[in-house]
């Protein structure tokens, strides 16, 4: 008579669980991108708010928002705090606006050789204090890092060093970008990713920092501009994945703990799945032969990377929190033999 019994309570246990998973609280909510719909950044997005919902039983739901579909991407930091939206999936560097601060920790221009470098940083080394002591005071919680990898140069003219962007004609984000390759001699102006096929193919700029090879190749970016620089030598964007705070103190430590675990998830596997995809393309755009890849010496990505310094220690003297965030990085490198 045992073997029945354990069954029925087995049975009983079992009903107990989905009546309580059912009867559980659903947290529903609206995460907006700064990545636009088709990308595949945000795809990967899409597919990191599907995990989340099957690791936590339904019980956290995310639906992910194109960039502007609700606010434009630089206000969606007091959009979050204010309730509007729910969450973000970003680059930080946006808000620099805001302060400094996240200009040098969302993209230290030239610090990073390696998505390990910074993604352990991040974990690990300190990045993650800093990141919540910038968003806590607009009411977001940072919950976790990502990135799109080193992203390669868009070039229609070779280059192969630091003295080939003398005078060069090319797009950069507003901020420390634009300040370090306006450091290196080149001319840099901002213009929205939207603009940046057409500057290049009507001659209005001859170089883009835009975003990864296989995304920049999928464009037709490197058919108009056949002088890709990669691997990149300057820039890897923090993409951060942050959430109001009420609602994220809303959530049992359980689910938090799942939260957590899901981006992380996410950053491996939008990590591997970008690099296979540039290297899938590096490989197609060599094939053709109309295509020449231009991959700068150690040498030359140091003294670019001793101009970047340069318009660090510049950042960090504009607040306190960019120069806290200074002190960590460079403590960081430093310790890790990276400076």
């Amino acid at each position: 008579m045992t073997k029945p019994i354990r069954k029925i309570a087995l049975a009983s246990v079992a009903v107990v669980a989905l009546a309580s998973a059912a009867n559980a609280e659903t947290h529903k909510y609206k995460f907006q991108s700064s990545d636009p719909a088709g990308n595949p950044n945000f795809e990967l997005q899409q597919n990191w708010a599907k995990d989340l919902a099957e690791r936590t039983d339904n019980q956290i739901q995310v639906e992910m928002m194109p960039v502007g579909s609700v606010v434009e991407h630089n206000e969606t930091l007091d959009a979050t705090g204010a309730g509007i939206i729910d969450g973000i999936v970003t680059d930080i560097s946006y808000f620099a606006g805001k302060d400094p601060a996240f200009s040098l920790l969302g993209n230290p221009v030239g610090a990073w050789s390696s998505t390990d470098q910074l993604l352990d940083f991040m974990n690990n080394g300190g990045g993650q204090q800093l990141a919540n002591d910038l968003f806590q005071p607009y009411g977001l919680h940072y919950v976790g890092s990502t990135t799109t990898g080193l992203e390669s140069l868009v070039s229609k003219v070779p280059l192969d060093g630091v003295a080939d962007l003398k005078g060069l004609k090319m797009r950069a984000p507003e901020g420390l970008v634009q300040d370090v390759f306006a450091a290196a001699g080149a001319a840099p102006v901002n213009l929205p990713g939207s603009e940046v096929y057409t500057a290049l193919d009507k001659g209005v700029i001859d170089a883009a920092d835009y975003t990864v090879f296989s995304t920049n190749q999928a464009q037709g970016l490197n058919d108009i501009a056949p002088n890709p620089v990669y691997p990149g030598f300057h820039s890897m964007p923090l993409v951060g994945v942050a959430m109001n705070k009420k609602e994220w103190e809303s959530l049992s430590p359980e689910l938090q703990k799942a939260f957590e675990e899901s981006v992380k998830q996410f950053a491996d596997k939008e990590v591997s799945d970008l690099a296979a995809a540039d290297k899938k393309a590096v490989a197609k755009a060599e094939e053709g032969g109309k295509i020449h890849i231009h991959d700068w010496s150690d040498e030359e990505r140091a003294k670019f990377r001793r101009i970047a310094i340069t318009q660090w220690e510049k950042v960090a003297k504009k607040s306190d929190k960019a120069l806290h965030v200074y002190d960590v990085l460079t403590d960081y490198l430093k310790k890790n033999n990276l400076l």
